[in-house]
């Protein structure tokens, strides 16, 4: 990938991730570059096991044991978050780069309201004082379109419903104003209604605070409707890169091309088509490509080697042994 720009906000170079096993260390992250500048929205997207939320608690440097961070360069606004010292990071956490997490009811603590769930935020980052904290948490939940914040700031998780407790979510994660967002699947548990109110008020969100924003999703609507670019993710690597324009309208790796075909949408009456086979276990990976058992396009050389990186289009790139020959 080429050098980062000058308005490039965060730079992720050759990030491998692992977890150790008695058998030895297994990559979850094997190898991942990827650059999202100033006001951009990146959206990272593959099926379930792919690596995407562990990238992005490898960004966070929130990777428990047994996982650890074996190797690679995560720069933010110019800093090594691999050199900080913990207590460096966690002043970045929150304030500097902000984690929407998938799951709210297990992200918010039940025993404490609302309120103080995004004062803490403030406080702990010195945004505001005790008395500040409240009003500020109550313009944020307003900001995130939560009816009657005055009243609502001292309700519990239980008290919400889905969206309202995804909404607080993003309220905390907005709190002190960060540069850079990280939304790991944050419609999953919502219905289809709630998720495009959700999807809207993070597009909002963006523009109001001058967002950058990663989005991680295994839906290709959500990243078409809202990302700038795309990186598709597959067993723990990314196997193809580029405008969200340009992949969505010429894949050029057979699992980008699977996803797409699998997208409801088609004429009524038609059949879904499903990619074979599932995403193979962490540390039973097969030889070669990784996708190959499931690639209708496999010939002699995807059993051998992982693809190298092949530029297919301006900024465009796959991991595809069919672009060999260009």
């Amino acid at each position: 990938m080429s050098g980062c720009p000058s308005r490039c906000l965060l730079s992720i170079e050759h990030l491998t991730t692992v977890f150790d096993r008695p058998g030895g260390p297994v990559p979850a992250v094997d190898d991942v570059s990827f650059e999202i500048r100033a006001g951009e929205t990146l959206g990272l997207v593959g099926e379930s096991g792919s690596g995407k939320t562990v990238t992005a608690l490898s960004i966070m440097r929130l990777v428990q044991p047994p996982g650890r961070i074996a190797a690679g360069r995560i720069r933010f606004n110019g800093r090594d978050l691999l050199a900080l010292d913990e207590s460096s990071m966690r002043a970045v956490r929150g304030a500097g780069i902000a984690l929407i997490f998938q799951e709210p009811m297990t992200a918010l603590n039940p025993v404490f309201t609302i309120g103080d769930q995004i004062a803490e935020t403030l406080l702990v980052h010195g945004r505001a004082t005790r008395r500040e904290a409240r009003s500020n948490a109550i313009e944020l939940l307003r900001a995130v379109q939560i009816p009657n914040p005055e009243s609502r700031i001292t309700d519990y998780p239980h008290q919400m419903s889905g969206g309202m407790r995804q909404r607080v979510l993003i309220a905390i994660a907005l709190a002190c104003r960060p540069s850079l967002v990280v939304a790991d699947e944050p419609t999953t548990a919502l219905d289809v209604t709630i998720q495009a109110q959700i999807l809207d008020l993070l597009g909002q969100m963006k523009s109001l605070f001058n967002l950058s924003l990663l989005l991680i999703t295994h839906d290709l609507g959500v990243v078409a409707e809202t990302a700038d670019r795309v990186a598709v993710m597959y067993a723990g690597r990314i196997v193809e890169h580029g405008p969200v324009r340009a992949i969505l309208r010429e894949p050029q790796h057979p699992y980008t091309r699977g996803l797409l075909a699998s997208m409801p949408g088609g004429a009524p009456g038609r059949r879904l088509r499903a990619i074979d086979g599932s995403v193979p276990l962490l540390g039973d990976l097969p030889a070669g490509c990784a996708f190959h058992p499931r690639c209708p396009d496999r010939f002699h050389l995807c059993t051998i080697a992982p693809p190298p990186d092949y530029a297919v289009g301006t900024g465009h790139s796959a991991k595809c042994y069919l672009h060999a020959a260009r």
